[in-house]
């Protein structure tokens, strides 16, 4: 036997799965609780879709946008409650939806929406599980911030809340935490620019986040930058794009009108009231929402304030809004917010001992495992969620009825419909809101959804859809082909 052989070291043995297993053990209980939570969350949201109580207003608004794109009428859809068309761009700058076209081409239902969203959301632990290995030191503690993510109750409802492009923005902008961390700017950019895309209002985070990356990581040439990108988005967003497309200044500034009604009025009333501004900001819902947002994760983010303070800016516009929604937590209105106080609290639990790091994250594990038994979308949840929300509970019979309502609209025939059938009829050019009637030749009611859209939201007005259906009633320029249990179609008389 030569020296060479004698000497030569021996073959290690191929790693078994058994042992791929146990040394990502922790990881794989991320990915597998992924998985779970979007499957159960798609079901629940299915389930609603399939049971009409989810509506035209907002899941129906998108799915015409995106239709309308596949068609080669880029993010085109009927204002419900003028009956114009209109661009998307018009109301809100969240081009993303073009996007999706591709998609909706593959798999033509609204389901994708869904499952899109459910699946882009679920994707945010990741950067929250890399975050916590490099600043925590420890695969599990940092699975345990990543499964936290996924308990934390406003981010499942975020996921749930069907469907909004904005909510997009909760994975993204944690991957761009992510990727400034470890200073992959070519990687960060690519996320921050499909942030931006989620919403006209996304760039003042992104502002924020440039400025937290020029102080805290001294990286100031690329963090100023990154700041001018994002507040010049906003500003373009808000003074050419919307008005461009609208014809007038964005809708929403009426939701500001007690302190100033334009982010211009915004900057002037914090210099001659600023106790308007400390008003607005200090009703009562607000400090529930401020409240809401901080318990499940035990405020834990305050270890680090200067990152955490990158969501104060769309904090901010949500306290300031007179609409009481944008202080709902489980609404789309969260997500500038929750990216950062996550990325924050595993960054904040990184300057703590390690003995300390590892309760910390047991710690909040805990608030958000208790906080979504509490008041998460999960079936049997203690919260209280208004009918609204997701609508009343619809029974079979009635399932039944507006499944076969539905069915004698034509594919493609310009309809006018109550706000929950409108769902399910959005894949069409023209899609009115009753008691809209627009250019419709069919009219489908369902007499037990009243809500009626207004230029911002809407209400449930019961006597002005009564109203309207006696008057189609009456009318002979309409023919009724179908009643039962309070559901009407209407057929437009061809003379």
């Amino acid at each position: 036997m030569s020296s060479v052989a004698r000497h030569a070291p021996s073959a290690r043995p191929s790693p078994t799965v058994v042992d791929v297993v146990r040394e990502r053990a922790w990881a794989l209980t991320v990915w597998s609780a992924m998985a779970c939570w979007t499957v159960v969350l798609f079901l629940i949201v299915r389930d609603r879709y399939v049971d009409f109580r989810l509506a035209r207003y907002d899941l129906g608004n998108m799915v015409q946008a995106v239709w309308s794109t596949t068609q080669g009428r880029p993010l085109e859809w009927t204002n419900g409650a003028t009956g114009e068309q209109i661009s998307r761009l018009g109301s809100h700058v969240d081009p993303i939806l073009a996007a999706l076209a591709p998609l909706w081409v593959l798999a033509p239902t609204p389901l994708t929406l869904i499952a899109v969203q459910i699946v882009a959301v679920a994707l945010g632990a990741l950067p929250v599980l890399w975050l916590g290995r490099r600043h925590l030191g420890s695969e599990r503690t940092a699975a345990l911030l990543a499964l936290a993510y996924l308990a934390y109750p406003w981010v499942a409802w975020a996921a749930v809340d069907v469907f909004h492009p904005v909510i997009l923005a909760i994975p993204l902008f944690l991957f761009c935490v992510w990727f400034l961390d470890t200073d992959r700017l070519i990687a960060f950019g690519f996320c921050a620019a499909l942030a931006l895309m989620t919403g006209e209002l996304m760039g003042l985070p992104l502002a924020a986040l440039g400025i937290w990356y020029a102080v805290a990581r001294r990286k100031r040439r690329a963090g100023f930058a990154i700041a001018a990108l994002g507040a010049g988005w906003t500003v373009i967003a808000l003074n050419v794009v919307v008005p461009a497309f609208s014809g007038e200044s964005s809708v929403y500034y009426g939701a500001f009108g007690e302190v100033g009604g334009s982010p211009w009025g915004l900057i002037e009333t914090a210099f001659t009231d600023p106790g308007a501004i400390l008003s607005a900001v200090s009703r009562g819902n607000d400090v529930l929402y401020v409240l809401a947002l901080a318990a499940p994760v035990g405020a834990a983010f305050m270890l680090a304030p200067g990152l955490a303070a990158v969501a104060l800016p769309t904090l901010g516009v949500n306290l300031l809004s007179s609409m009481t929604a944008p202080t709902y937590p489980y609404l789309h209105y969260v997500a500038g917010i929750v990216p950062f106080l996550f990325a924050a609290t595993v960054i904040g639990l990184g300057r703590l001992s390690p003995k300390a790091r590892s309760l910390g994250a047991f710690v909040v594990l805990t608030f958000s495992v208790a906080s979504a038994l509490a008041a998460g979308p999960w079936p049997g949840h203690l919260g209280w969620t208004p009918t609204w929300y997701w609508g009343a509970s619809v029974s079979p019979e009635r399932v039944q009825t507006l499944e076969r309502a539905l069915a004698l609209v034509p594919d493609g025939a310009p309809v006018s419909a109550t706000n929950r059938a409108g769902a399910h009829l959005a894949a069409r050019r023209y899609l009115y809101s009753a008691p809209v009637v627009g250019g419709a030749a069919w009219i489908v009611l369902d007499s037990d959804d009243t809500w009626i859209p207004r230029p911002i939201g809407g209400l449930p007005d019961p006597p002005a859809l009564r109203a309207f259906q006696e008057r189609i009633e009456r009318s002979p320029e309409w023919e009724k082909v179908f009643e039962q249990s309070g559901v009407y179609v209407f057929r437009k008389v061809r003379t």
